[in-house]
């Protein structure tokens, strides 16, 4: 029973990673690594929930009569796309305080911050 459901035992395990990272490292390119990781696993959950025993692609045939919705796979090509986006915005934004304040770690930056005020 267990071993048939090994792509969701992988989804939880690359959440609950990813979700550990973003919590416990104070970096903030392991924090958008991190939720790279997490969106991952919610890219492998959508396309899992998603998957029909025994369908085909929706091409009309005979003999044919289960077929795949292919709008999740889209839904999923998009998201990529902006998961790319947003993680390289995320680490320009990264450059940006490393130039700024001279350190990419969280605790760093909220000392320079308050020294500063």
């Amino acid at each position: 029973m267990f071993l048939g459901l090994y792509n969701y035992w992988i989804m939880v395990v690359l959440m609950m990673i990813g979700f550990y990272i973003v919590i416990a490292h104070g970096n903030l390119v392991k924090k958008i690594v991190g939720l790279t990781i997490f969106q991952t696993s919610v890219f492998i959950f959508y396309i899992s929930i998603s998957n029909i025993d025994g369908g085909t692609a929706p091409i009309l045939a005979e003999g044919i009569s289960r077929y795949s919705n292919p709008l999740p796979h889209v839904l999923i090509l998009t998201a990529i796309v902006v998961g790319i986006a947003t993680t390289a915005l995320g680490l320009a934004l990264a450059m940006r305080i490393k130039e700024a304040y001279g350190s990419i770690e969280e605790e760093e930056i909220q000392q320079r911050d308050n020294r500063e005020c």
